[in-house]
């Protein structure tokens, strides 16, 4: 059986940090605070997020360093280079998130091991100097940290740096099925831990409903379980669902600038009707959202079906239909497209999912996913939105500038 979230020993510190850098005579005192944070724990192993903000002068490169207790260990981390000698750790900046500047943050996560218990760090080290001081203080002398024990802004989940705020708030309007809907127990979509990686100009409207193909999802309770000449199923009517109508409101629904990020295909293999998509039609009903989108002045973005867990032996292989398809209607209606299939089947292996004996509720397969191969639970839901948010930044989609 799969132990509570809620019994899980989850624990967050945050811890203050003074001077990183040479004090001059009046010269501000470099100073961050630290928040290290367990999102997950089974037995033997955890995951964690660490956020520093940096209280001080910016900083171009940084390092943070601290000390495992007995049994722990750290097996595997992403936006930051994380080494381990004897118990002393060590994270270096990634090359897209060293730069810190004044009240700026920036998050990595790892994934680690312990035995007999699993304590967070007591204190840190930002770039050589350990975490005893508080915000920037000026001094002719040698710096002089001021003790603080007050509270820093944790992170939701592992992000890259923060960029410039963009200017004009935008709603991000999402459409897709179980693996991305809202839901607080499992299984629980990506969509639903997407917000907290963007600024407050961002606010994010998920739409996403499980068990639905594209067709379903748009003409909810009109398609039929009959199929016609071409292998298609039937509509007994073209009114379009009540969610999409929404969206399309001329006074409620999408404004111009925001973004729609659509995921199907999972459910559009099915061979039945009504949820049976064929590839053809699922092309043409991509067009038909991208379409609707960009006449009212909204950027679609077109996202690959998420993978299940599937291992050949003990490497993670793809297992989805429709990738190929979405990104041919994305060439086709100059929409970008995230290649989420790849990317997740990438993240099974670099966490070294497989081999597994098909049990979902033990280990670090149990974390991340529910009682199955497909859905996930909030940790995996977490590390499946931080692909999204990474995949914006390094193609250069516009709704990066909004990611913290």
């Amino acid at each position: 059986m799969k132990v509570s979230r809620s019994a899980l020993a989850i624990a967050a510190v945050v811890v203050a940090a003074g001077g990183f850098g040479i004090a001059t005579a009046n010269a501000a005192t470099p100073a961050c605070s630290v928040n290290y944070k367990v999102t997950s724990q089974w037995t033997g192993g955890f995951g964690a997020d660490v956020t520093v903000t940096n209280l001080g002068d910016p900083v171009t490169a940084w390092t943070l360093t601290w000390t495992l207790a007995s049994g722990q260990g750290i097996t595997q981390a992403w936006n930051a280079g994380v080494s381990v000698a004897g118990s002393a750790v060590t994270a270096t900046n990634a090359s897209y998130n060293g730069a810190v500047g004044t009240g700026a943050s920036a998050s990595f996560g790892f994934n680690g091991t312990w035995t007999t218990s699993n304590p967070v760090p007591s204190s840190f080290t930002f770039n050589g100097t350990t975490c005893t001081g508080a915000a920037a203080t000026t001094s002719p002398q040698s710096p002089s940290p001021t003790p603080c024990t007050g509270p820093s802004t944790p992170p939701a989940t592992p992000t890259p740096t923060p960029t410039a705020t963009a200017a004009a708030p935008v709603k991000v309007w999402m459409a897709g099925d179980s693996t991305m809907m809202n839901a607080s127990t499992c299984p629980i979509g990506w969509g639903s831990q997407f917000a907290p990686y963007f600024n407050s100009n961002v606010t994010v409207q998920n739409s996403a409903v499980g068990g639905r193909s594209i067709q379903t999802w748009l003409y909810e309770g009109n398609v039929t379980t009959t199929k016609n000449a071409a292998g298609e199923c039937t509509l007994s009517s073209t009114a379009y669902s009540s969610r999409w109508t929404a969206m399309l409101d001329a006074s409620t629904g999408f404004k111009t600038g925001d973004y729609l990020v659509i995921q199907f295909g999972i459910n559009d293999g099915d061979t039945a009707c009504p949820r049976h998509v064929g590839t053809a039609r699922f092309k043409e009903l991509l067009g038909v959202m991208a379409s609707a989108a960009k006449a009212r002045g909204v950027k679609p973005i077109f996202v690959t079906p998420v993978a299940a867990i599937t291992c050949s032996g003990s490497t993670a292989v793809g297992n989805r239909g429709f990738v190929t398809e979405t990104k041919d209607a994305a060439t086709a209606n100059g929409v970008p497209v995230i290649d989420l299939h790849t990317r997740s089947v990438a993240l099974y292996n670099t966490l070294k999912l497989c081999p597994n004996n098909s049990d979902y509720t033990t280990g670090a397969v149990g974390a991340f996913f529910c009682n199955d191969h497909t859905h996930f639970e909030a940790y995996g839901a977490q590390q499946i939105a931080a692909l999204i948010a990474t995949a914006l930044r390094e193609q250069n989609i516009p709704l990066a500038a909004y990611l913290k």
